[in-house]
This record gives structure tokens, sequence and C-alpha cells, in this order.
């Protein structure tokens, strides 16, 4: 090689490097490079396939493409079968390879479909980055039908460039993609968090869960399969423009699915082939090209989940999205798992309820109706006697037994109240004050914002309300207590203060003693809020409850 070629050799490797090294976009990078190489090599032509691991190609740049390549809008290019992609699928090109007979520009002068401007070869160099096979660089020019050993070696140091920074633009979309994938993450978690605190099944969660996936990433379908022996049950469905047509129940025998079952044993991301991706549909979900799948971890020792995502259409499995997928199973299975302690809670919340109007149907109005039957008994003995003053005692049992009555009936509208007031259709605050009355509290309100609330939390807020306001009548030491609503876009709080002494140094909720503090606290962080007590020596005491709303409505604020 004469010093001059050296030179010139150093000059186009220089050339490329700068240019490989100027963008961050991959087609404007690969365009100006290959312009670039052939503005330096004398050559006219070139294209370069970028061939993905399912062994699919596709035209990452071209320059100066003879009309007969470029017929039909570029039809020769999508052609999967010649001579260079052929020894490149099978392994066997390995290096830069001499003049080539292209089969595209032989079918193009064959079927006359276009001028290949005197080319009929050229020569082809694999794309390497380190160990990794990326693709195929081709040039060529008019009359060329051979290249030098020192042209091929320029040409496989090019194409060692070209591939590094392929790879590199690669990685780099790949994290971006991650930084990506990862905000999402954050987004659905902060979601399903909301949509935990609304829902009140584990299978509605699991619903909204796969809906959340729809809405935050770009996945048009998204499952969640129960382990049911060596079945797999579709709990929950999302599927984009049809989700109605995929019916929850179906079962899916691990057996016919060994990559499902794979991520089931492994706790791993595993994806499918296109052939097993395709078989789903046989099974009754929507046909697809691609499809991923992570377990939902069990608690204990039970029967990990599945979660599973696909697409429509073909594409590569990316690290990124198998550990998002992997930190989407762990996030619901940890919402599945507080859904379903929220249920054992409630379950627990209604047999103590249960318990305590029992005792207090025991303690008052069964005690009650007890002093009546014995005071009406007495009457009646009284009234057999032929005696006035006899008469006269009867008369006063008479009017015992008119006043244990009214007491009674008092006391059972009081527990029917506890149960569900007459009037909360009303409003939270209105049936919390006609409940306050109804203890003979001179009572106060104040409402700010207006919206719906959900069952649950206007459930657990009249709760924890009437609990409120039944320590004011017994323990405050006054008669007077003023009802606060605060409502916003994310969240309801509720806030019950007495005009009594209060306490100097208010124990804090975890040392509390009182079952009912205890229980509103419970009945709050059931659906993920706070409850808080506040007291100061002759300041009184508000009791605070803060519940998270989901988001949705719209927010007025007024003040009554």
């Amino acid at each position: 090689m004469t010093e001059s070629s050296r030179m010139h050799e150093l000059l186009t490797l220089k050339t490329i490097a700068e240019t490989l090294n100027q963008s961050n976009e991959l087609e404007p990078m690969l365009n100006t490079a290959l312009a670039k190489l052939l503005e330096l090599t004398g050559l006219t032509t070139g294209w370069i396939f970028i061939v993905d691991g399912a062994a699919r190609h596709e035209s990452a740049a071209e320059y100066g493409l003879p009309p007969a390549l470029l017929y039909n809008d570029r039809e020769p290019m999508a052609c999967s079968r010649c001579w260079c992609l052929d020894r490149y699928k099978d392994g066997r090109l390995k290096n830069a390879v001499n003049i080539l007979g292209c089969k595209r520009l032989e079918d193009a002068a064959e079927l006359r479909w276009g001028d290949t401007n005197g080319i009929t070869h050229h020569a082809t160099v694999p794309l390497w980055s380190g160990e990794r096979r990326i693709g195929l660089l081709n040039v060529a020019a008019p009359g060329k039908n051979r290249f030098s050993d020192g042209e091929l070696a320029l040409l496989q140091a090019v194409a060692f460039q070209i591939g590094g920074a392929i790879e590199r633009m690669r990685l780099y979309a790949e994290e971006q993609r991650r930084a990506d994938r990862f905000a999402r993450l954050g987004e659905f978690s902060r979601a399903l968090g909301a949509a935990a605190s609304a829902v009140q099944a584990p299978r509605e969660l699991a619903d909204r869960a796969t809906a959340l996936i729809g809405e935050h990433f770009d996945w048009p379908v998204a499952a969640v399969f129960d382990r049911v022996g060596s079945d797999l049950v579709l709990r929950a469905v999302h599927a984009a423009g049809g989700s109605g047509s995929v019916a929850a129940g179906l079962r899916l025998p691990l057996k016919q699915a060994g990559w499902l079952e794979e991520a089931v044993r492994d706790r791993h991301y595993c994806a499918a082939t296109p052939a097993e991706a395709a078989a789903l549909a046989d099974r009754g979900l929507p046909p697809l090209a691609s499809a991923m799948a992570a377990s939902i971890p069990a608690a204990g020792s039970g029967p990990a989940s599945i979660l599973l995502v696909g697409e429509f259409k073909a594409g590569d499995a990316h690290r990124a999205d198998g550990e998002v997928l992997e930190a989407l199973g762990e996030h619901i299975a940890a919402a599945l798992e507080s859904a379903r302690h929220a249920e054992n809670r409630r379950e627990l919340a209604r047999l103590e309820e249960r318990n305590r109007l029992a005792r207090d149907l025991h303690d008052s109005v069964s005690q009650m109706l007890f002093s009546l039957s014995m005071t009406a008994k007495g009457a009646e003995s009284m009234l057999r006697v032929p005696d006035p003053e006899a008469a006269r005692h009867a008369v006063n049992a008479v009017r015992d037994m008119q006043s244990l009555a009214q007491r009674a009936l008092k006391e059972m509208r009081s527990l029917i109240m506890q149960l569900r007031p007459a009037g909360l259709e009303a409003g939270i605050v209105t049936a919390l004050k006609d409940y306050g009355e109804k203890l003979e509290l001179r009572v106060r309100t104040q409402v700010a914002g207006v919206r719906e609330l959900p069952r649950a939390v206007e459930e657990a807020l009249w709760r924890i309300g009437q609990e409120a306001l039944n320590n004011v009548s017994k323990h405050a030491g006054t008669g007077e207590a003023e009802i606060a609503l605060q409502l916003t876009l994310d969240q309801a709080v509720l806030r019950i203060t007495d005009r009594g002494p209060g306490l100097a140094k208010p124990a804090p909720l975890t040392q509390q003693q009182s079952y009912g503090l205890l229980t509103m606290q419970e009945r709050a962080e059931s659906l993920g809020g706070t409850l808080s007590v506040t007291s100061g020596s002759g300041q009184g005491t508000a009791i605070e409850a803060a519940i998270p709303l989901p988001e949705t409505g719209q927010q007025e604020v007024s003040d009554s």
C-alpha cells in the first residue's frame, strides 16, 4: 500500500468516525455516513440492512439507488431472499466479500423494472459490534466488478465503525425506553394505589389494573391469569378497541403454553415466539404477533398468577419491557394483597358491628323490654284486686310502662340509625348533623367542595363521624360540636371538633386503649387514609379523617 493510499484510508476512517458521532438519530446518521463513504471511495450506490434476531431485515440507509431498485416504492429492496442475506442468516457471511451477483438487480433486468445505471454486482460487508451481528453494508458502482484486498479491508473497518455506532444507538434507545417505561410505571403505581382505595374486591382491582396498563403503556392487550391446578384461568383482560370480546374465565392449559409455565416457575419474564403468541388466539385471546409474560407473586407459598401483555404487530422483546413487566407484577401483587386484607378488615368490622349492636340491644332495649314485661305483670295483678289504692298503683305502673316503651323505642331508633341513617342520601354532613342533634348536641356544619363520594368512602366517613359524635356526647363534657367536610379532587377530609376542656397530653393513637378510636383509625387506613386526634387543655378535641379519592369528577367550592 502506498503512502498516499494509506493516508486516504486514514482520512476515510476519520471522516466516517466523525460523521457517526454527530447525531443520536439512527437514520440521519447512517444516511450521512453512507454518503460520505461513497464520496471518499468513489462509489455511487450503497444501502444498509439491519437484521433483527428473528432474521427480519429492514433498510436503514440508502444512497444513489438506480431506478430499477426504486421500482414500485422500493419493492426490490423488500425482497428477503438474496445471496448476501441468505449467507448472513445461516452464518456463512463473516467478513467483507468481493463482488457478488445481485439477485435484486438480476430480477430488475429480467422483469424490466427500470435502468440499473450499469450496476450488476456489489460488495457485501457484515456489520458487527463485538460478537454481535447487526446487519449488512452493500456498496457498488457502474461497471465495477472487482474490489481489491485493500478496498475490502477499508470497507471492513468502516463496517465495524458503523456496527459500533448502531449498537451505541441501540443501547441509547434502550436506555431511553427504560427511562420512559419506569416513568410510566411510577404513574401506573400511583393510579393503582388510588384504585385500590376505591374498589371493594380483588376481582375489581384486577380489572382496574389491566385497564390502567392499557392507559399508561402502549401494549394493546393486557391480561391477568390465575393458576388453578394445571391450568391458567383468565381473571381480567383489557384489549384496545375490543375489551368486551374476551370473556373472563377461559382456561389455558399450562402444558400447551410452555413459555408461560416458565414464567410461573422461574419468576422471570418470558417472551413468546411468534408461533406461541399466535397460538393464544386459539384460546380466546385477540390474535397477537408478540407477547410477554411475568409472574404476579402470591402471598406465602400459594401459586403465582400471570401478567401477560401483547401486541398486534411483531417486534423484539426489549429487556426494559421485561424489567417493567416484572415490576408491574410486583405492584399488582401488593395491591391485590392489600385489597384482600382490606376485605378481611371490612368483614371483621361487620362482625364487630353486629356484636356491638347485639351488646347494645342486650344492655339497653332488652333490659327495658324485660322491665316493661315485669311492670305489665304487676299492673295486671293489681287490677285484679278491687281496691282504690291498688288501682292507683296500677295507673302509676301503666305510666311507667309508657315511659319504658318510649325509651326503648328511642334506643331502637338510635341503633337503627347506626345501621343506615335515614337522610344519608341528602349528604354525609346533613346525616351527621341529624345524628348529632338526636344525641342532643348543638351542631354547626361547614362544607367545602362538591363531588360524588364512592360508597365505601361515604360509609367509612359516616361510621367515623358517628363514633366521634358519640364520644362528644359521652365524654367531651359539652353540648356543642362542629362538623367540617372538605372535598378536593384527590381526597375527602372530615373534621369533628368539640368545645370541651380537651386533654393536656393526648396519648398517640398507637397507644390508645379506646376501641372506638382504634376502629375509626382502621376504617380510615383500610381505604388508604389517615386519622389524627388533636387536643389541648382548654382547647377542645378534634378528630380528623383524610381519605384519598379516585381522580374523577370536577371540583366546585361552597361553604354553608
